[in-house]
């Protein structure tokens, strides 16, 4: 196990290809840097070599984030040994269940917490036209509506993670936030007013597929039945950029995942998220 040099871009390429859905997310970071040598500070990617060092079968994005590519059990706990022997603060593991539980039993067995741990998140797709019509008030997020948009998806990261995305500073989450908007990967319906109703993201878009995020219904507007009319607008939005559209879900979140189940997702493997 190596960490990857550029020479390896090729064969990186070739991993994360297998399955282009559960690795959206490095393949959405090859997509835009186009080497295996991150562009963000401090991250690297590690590979696991088999044949003598001649075929890449598993990598793993350290970063802020750890993201397993393509790791099975028994890799992940090499791929574990490394994180521990170089340890430094990691928001979270996400990715493809099996790899992510392996890496944190080995990184307990070397004294590393976590927060919480979710250990069944179903991985859906809709690959066709969603099975409802889309409520034609979602849109675009404009700069106009950047504060209410802002404000909307730090309340989404608050119930979802417990705690504030503001902590530590607030300009990355900014800066976030406006790379979404800017980019055409922001989609909400606001009230003339400003009032945010519903927002959701897409957080990692490849030419194969992207990857919904950040999916928020106001409270007061809950339990109104309108979620799955803003999420099939989401799909139709998401399928003008990539033919496959993803998300994963807690499995005890039975109200998204009726709201997924009737706009035509389906369920193709099962993610785990760490947070630490």
């Amino acid at each position: 196990m190596r960490v990857l040099v550029h020479e390896d871009t090729a064969a990186l390429r070739a991993l994360v290809a297998r399955d282009p859905v559960a690795n959206v997310f490095l393949d959405a970071l090859l997509t835009a840097g186009g080497s295996a040598v991150p562009a963000q500070r401090g991250a690297v990617i590690l590979g696991f070599f088999e044949h003598g060092g001649a075929q890449l079968a598993a990598a793993c994005w350290v970063g802020s984030n750890v993201v397993p590519i393509g790791v099975d059990a028994a890799q992940a706990a090499h791929f574990g040994r490394w994180i521990a022997s170089h340890w430094q603060p990691h928001a979270s593991i996400f990715g493809p269940a099996a790899a992510v539980l392996g890496i944190m039993e080995t990184l307990s067995g070397a004294g590393i917490g976590a927060q919480e741990v979710r250990p069944n998140q179903p991985l859906l797709v809709i690959d066709g036209p969603p099975r409802m019509a889309a409520n034609p008030a979602l849109k675009p997020s404009t700069n106009s509506r950047f504060n209410e948009v802002l404000a909307a998806a730090a309340a989404m990261f608050e119930e979802e993670v417990g705690y504030s995305p503001f902590l530590g500073g607030e300009e990355n989450y900014r800066r976030r936030v406006a790379w979404l908007i800017n980019n055409g990967h922001s989609f909400s319906h606001c009230e003339p007013d400003g009032e945010v109703v519903f927002k959701a993201d897409l957080g990692a878009v490849t030419p194969r597929a992207t990857q919904v995020q950040g999916v928020w219904m106001n409270p007061s507007y809950r339990g109104l039945g309108l979620s799955a009319g803003y999420m099939a607008g989401v799909v139709l939005y998401a399928q003008q950029l990539a033919p496959v559209t993803s998300l994963y879900v807690n499995d005890f979140n039975h109200r998204a995942r009726a709201v997924y189940e009737k706009v035509g997702f389906e369920q193709v493997g099962t993610f785990a998220t760490v947070v630490f």
